[in-house]
């Protein structure tokens, strides 16, 4: 066997190893619903460390509309289209109808919070405690009928 037969060999594993990973983990919409969900609770929780470390209250901001995200130090992103987004949370530190924001204060705590980020039938749910801030994140198991 030569080198090029033994490269060409791996590259075909690889590809069937993950061919069979999106397909028992929900494809491509499935990696991305993961991917967004991952990636806004890393942000909130970024929020509240830098509320803890700087002393001053920090916010989230999410639009559900457009799916774009303000964090704090002028961070930003925008979720993927094929992401709808739900969020419930504290009406008080709302700026306007279809933005959600989440303030963490110098202490720990939050406004609180939920944001549900759907694609099909799948649900990631990320949870922001109003008493400690905690974030929690993970996908949503739903019942079969």
């Amino acid at each position: 066997m030569s080198l090029l037969e033994v490269m060409l060999v791996l590259v075909l594993v690889a590809a069937m190893t993950l061919m069979a990973a999106m397909a028992t983990r929900g494809g491509t919409e499935g990696m991305r619903l993961r991917s967004a969900g991952k990636t806004l609770a890393a942000e909130l929780r970024h929020a509240r460390v830098r509320a803890i470390t700087t002393g001053e209250p920090q916010q989230f901001q999410l639009d559900v509309r457009s799916r774009r995200w303000h964090g704090v130090g002028g961070r930003h992103g925008e979720l993927p289209a094929s992401v709808a987004v739900r969020y419930t949370g504290a009406r008080e530190v709302q700026m306007q109808q279809g933005t959600g924001v989440v303030r963490f204060f110098e202490d720990g705590a939050s406004t609180g919070g939920r944001i549900d980020l759907l694609t099909g039938e799948a649900v990631w749910r990320i949870d922001i405690g109003w008493i400690t801030g905690e974030v929690r994140s993970g996908p949503v198991r739903t019942e079969a009928p």
